[in-house]
C-alpha cells in the first residue's frame, strides 16, 4: 500500500505544480487591458504636459496637430462636458489614465494633468483580439492533462483491483486453487499477498477438515469393532473371570477412543488459538536448552544423548509457548526413532533463524517428505512405534510455523544419517536491551 500512497501523493503534488504554472501563464496572457496600452498612456502623458504649456485657446489645435504627427485619433475636451463619478474622474490623473470600453468596438483612454485640469485628452484605441477561445482551449487542455496524468497513475491500480476481484469471485465459486500472480510494480502488493495467504489457509483448513472426518471415521472403526466383539463375548461368557478380562480389554478400547477423540478435537480447535499469539524476544541458546532438559526423562529412558550447537548471541522474537510446543514435538518424534543420539542446532541465515533437529534413526523416505506434516499421516513402517500416536505432532509443528510466517521441511541428516527436521523462521528486530542481556 505504500506504493499506492506515494503514487497518489506524487500525482497530487505534480498536479498542483502544473496547475500553478498554467495559472501563471494564463494570468500573463489575460493581463488587464490597461497593461496592454501602457506605452500609449505614457505617450498621452507627454502630449498632455506639452498641451499644458500652450494657451487654453491653442490647446485643441495643438492636440489635433499631435494626432496627425503621431497618427493617433486624439482629441482635446472640456472637463465640463464629461459626466463621470468622482472616482473615475480622479483616475484620469493617475499614470495609467482612465480606460473606457464602448459598444463601437473601441477603447477610449482619458488622461488629464494638473496643467490642463479639469480638461482632458481622449485617445481612441483599437480593441485587441479576443482571447476567449484560447481560454477555453487552455482550460480543456489543463483538465485533459490532469485526467491523463491521473489515469496514468490509477490505471494500474484499477487493473490490479479487477484481477483481485476476479480471483476472489473464482475462489468464492469453489475454485480453491485460485491465486494472484503478484506483480512487482503493483500498488497493492500487500493486499495480493494477504489474499494468497488467506486462500492458502482456507484451502488448508478445508483439506484438514475433510481429512479429519475421513481419518476419524476410519480410525475409530477398530476400537468400536473391538468394543462390539468384547460386548458380545461378555454376554455369552459364563465364566466371571473371563468377563472381567473382557471388560478390562473394553476399557482399554474406550481409553483409546477417548485419547483419539481428544487429540482430534484438540487439533480441530488449534486454529482458534492463532489470534492469541504473543511474540516476545528470547535468546535461543537458553530457551532451547530448557526444552531439551524437559525432554531428558524420555531421552534417558531410550538411552539417548543430545548435542546442541547454538551461538549465545542468537536472539529471535516468537510466541514462546507455541514455538516450544513445536520444538518439543520434533524432539519427541526424534526420541521415538533415534538409536543413540540427537543433534539440535540454530543459526542465523539471510535474516532468518534456521532451527534443526536431527537423529540417527531410520529416517523418512524421500517420497514422504512432503506428506509428513499432513495431519494423521504416518509411515507404514513407523505406525504404533510410539504407542498413542495419531499423526498430529508434526501437523502441529507445521501449523505453529505457519503462524510465525515460516517454513518447516524434512530431509536426510548428513551428520547422523536419520531424519533432519528444519524450521526456518523470520528473524524480527528485537530491542537493544534484550540483545545486551
Amino acid at each position: 500500500m505504500r506504493k499506492l500512497y506515494l503514487s497518489l501523493l506524487t500525482g497530487v503534488i505534480i498536479s498542483i505544480i502544473l496547475l500553478g504554472w498554467l495559472i501563471d501563464t494564463f494570468s500573463e496572457q489575460t493581463a488587464p487591458d490597461e497593461d496592454n496600452f501602457f506605452w500609449q498612456a505614457k505617450l498621452l502623458v507627454g502630449i498632455a504636459n506639452q498641451a499644458g504649456n500652450n494657451p487654453l485657446n491653442n490647446r485643441a489645435s495643438f492636440i489635433e496637430q499631435a494626432g496627425k504627427d503621431f497618427d493617433l485619433k486624439i482629441a482635446y475636451h472640456s472637463g465640463a462636458s464629461l459626466a463621470l463619478p468622482t472616482e473615475l474622474t480622479e483616475q484620469m490623473h493617475r499614470p495609467q489614465g482612465l480606460l473606457i470600453d464602448s459598444d463601437e468596438g473601441y477603447f477610449y483612454l482619458l488622461k488629464s494633468t494638473p496643467a490642463i485640469k479639469p480638461d482632458y485628452i481622449e485617445l481612441q484605441l483599437e480593441k485587441p483580439p479576443e482571447r476567449n477561445s484560447y481560454d477555453v482551449i487552455l482550460t480543456i487542455a489543463f483538465y485533459s492533462g490532469v485526467c491523463a496524468f491521473m489515469w496514468f497513475v490509477l490505471a494500474p491500480l484499477a487493473k490490479r483491483l479487477s484481477v483481485l476481484t476476479h480471483a476472489a469471485k473464482q475462489f468464492a465459486g469453489g475454485n480453491l486453487d485460485t491465486r494472484i500472480e503478484v506483480n512487482h510494480f503493483t500498488y497493492i502488493k500487500d493486499v495480493e499477498l494477504t489474499f494468497n495467504r488467506m486462500a492458502n489457509q482456507i484451502e488448508k483448513l478445508l483439506a484438514e477438515n475433510k481429512l479429519m472426518a475421513s481419518s476419524l471415521s476410519h480410525d475409530i472403526r477398530t476400537p468400536v469393532a473391538c468394543l462390539r466383539f468384547g460386548f458380545d463375548a461378555a454376554l455369552e461368557e459364563t465364566d466371571i473371570e473371563e468377563v472381567h478380562h473382557l471388560l478390562e480389554r473394553m476399557e482399554k478400547d474406550l481409553d483409546q477412543m477417548e485419547d483419539m477423540l481428544s487429540s482430534y478435537l484438540s487439533f480441530a480447535t488449534l486454529e482458534q488459538k492463532s489470534h492469541l499469539l504473543k511474540f516476545e524476544p528470547i535468546r535461543l541458546q537458553g530457551y532451547i536448552s530448557d526444552i531439551v532438559d524437559q525432554m531428558h526423562p524420555k531421552m534417558s529412558k531410550n538411552g539417548l544423548t543430545a548435542n546442541l550447537s547454538i551461538k549465545a548471541e542468537l536472539v529471535m522474537e516468537a510466541d514462546l509457548h507455541w514455538l516450544a510446543r513445536a520444538i518439543s514435538n520434533l524432539l519427541s518424534n526424534a526420541c521415538d526413532f533415534a538409536q543413540m543420539q540427537l543433534f539440535i542446532s540454530a543459526k542465523l541465515h539471510d535474516h532468518e533463524i534456521e532451527i534443526t533437529v536431527e537423529d540417527d534413526g531410520p529416517g523418512i523416505e524421500p517420497e514422504n517428505w512432503n506428506k509428513v506434516f499432513n495431519p494423521f499421516f504416518q509411515e507404514q513402517g513407523h505406525r504404533n512405534r510410539a504407542g498413542k500416536s495419531y499423526g498430529l505432532g508434526l501437523a502441529i509443528v507445521s501449523k505453529v510455523v505457519d503462524w510465525h510466517h515460516g517454513k518447516a521441511s524434512v530431509s536426510r541428516s548428513e551428520l547422523l544419517g536419520g531424519a533432519k527436521f528444519t524450521l526456518i523462521l523470520p528473524c524480527k528486530a528485537v530491542s537493544q536491551a534484550v540483545q545486551s542481556d
